[in-house]
């Protein structure tokens, strides 16, 4: 769907599932309409997760310019406050040098936090983070996790139950306000955008995807995705790190360090890679601005980029 005011910077943004192919549509049309590419990826901004994340290669970094990836190290702290902040001056430079920016990626928090801002909430007191953060290490997240399901229910069926941080985050609002941050983020509305954006959703029959998510599984592995992450601990990024505890790394640290087999750390992360994709799928298609589509309809997407540009001063 095409939204925002004409005066407004134009973004295309291309969302989907892991393992759907946008990183391919996004050099496809960004090549064709001499624009650029604004990873919205969670994992791809960190130095030396090249594998497990997918990340364009450099060829492909080299035909067409990417943003966002390759900031951080995997132990620097990271949140979509600063992606947003980082990818919106990405767009005001490519605005300057009239160049069309693409947005293209998975994380849906990110992309509605570029596009629409996020809710604040006040700082919890030291000593409730301390005291969370204590049980995090002393219980582990799916207790943080269960706690969450049981204040704000609706927050934990978004929120990985491997994802600390934002649990944490979750847990401290309610506790401090005692209103769900999900409430919140509803009151908030998400409404008003610094842009004028057209975004794309890709879609396929699921039995297909999942075909797909284990066949780039296996291409992963092939390619030394277990060398990536032994040369991540070698480095001294461990294992607990949120980083680290993503799709893919977790498994094979769990592989490394003996708690897994490699047959079973491959079968888990194709599980767990599979049920990512449909909780992808359920946060886009919840967003009504979505234009769902084929990611082999090229010349239609296009089409639309043309009408958008053409509605642009």
């Amino acid at each position: 769907m095409i939204s925002g005011d004409v005066g407004k910077p134009g973004i295309i943004v291309i969302c989907g599932p892991t393992g759907i192919g946008k990183t391919a549509v996004a050099m496809t049309l960004a090549s064709r309409f001499g624009g650029e590419i604004i990873s919205a990826d969670s994992m791809q901004i960190y130095r030396y997760m090249d594998i497990g994340t997918a990340k364009p290669t450099p060829d492909e970094t080299a035909r067409v310019t990417h943003h966002m990836i390759d900031i951080v190290d995997p132990d620097a702290p990271f949140d979509a406050a600063r992606f947003a902040e980082m990818a919106q001056a990405c767009i005001r430079g490519l605005k300057r040098r009239r160049v069309l920016p693409f947005v293209a990626g998975g994380t849906g928090f990110y992309i509605r936090a570029l596009i629409h801002g996020l809710c604040k909430a006040d700082p919890p007191p030291p000593e409730l983070r301390r005291r969370l953060q204590q049980e995090a290490r002393r219980s582990g997240s799916l207790a943080l996790h269960e706690q969450l399901g049981r204040l704000d229910p609706d927050a934990a069926r978004v929120i990985h139950p491997n994802d600390t941080y934002r649990i944490t985050r979750a847990l401290e609002v309610v506790l401090t306000s005692g209103e769900p941050l999900s409430a919140r983020q509803a009151a908030h509305g998400f409404g008003a955008s610094a842009f004028r954006y057209l975004k794309f959703g890709l879609h396929m029959e699921r039995a297909l995807l999942n075909e797909r998510i284990d066949r780039r599984v296996e291409a992963m592995m092939a390619v030394g995705l277990s060398r990536e992450v032994r040369s991540l601990l070698d480095r001294g990024f461990s294992g607990s790190l949120k980083s680290m505890q993503s799709i893919g790394y977790r498994h094979m640290v769990d592989y490394l360090e003996g708690r897994l087999s490699r047959e079973a750390a491959v079968s888990t992360m194709k599980r767990d890679t599979r049920r990512y994709a449909k909780r992808q799928m359920t946060w886009f298609m919840r967003d009504p601005e979505v234009h769902w589509t084929s990611p082999d309809d090229i010349e239609a997407m296009s089409d639309r980029i043309l009408q958008f540009m053409a509605a642009a001063p």
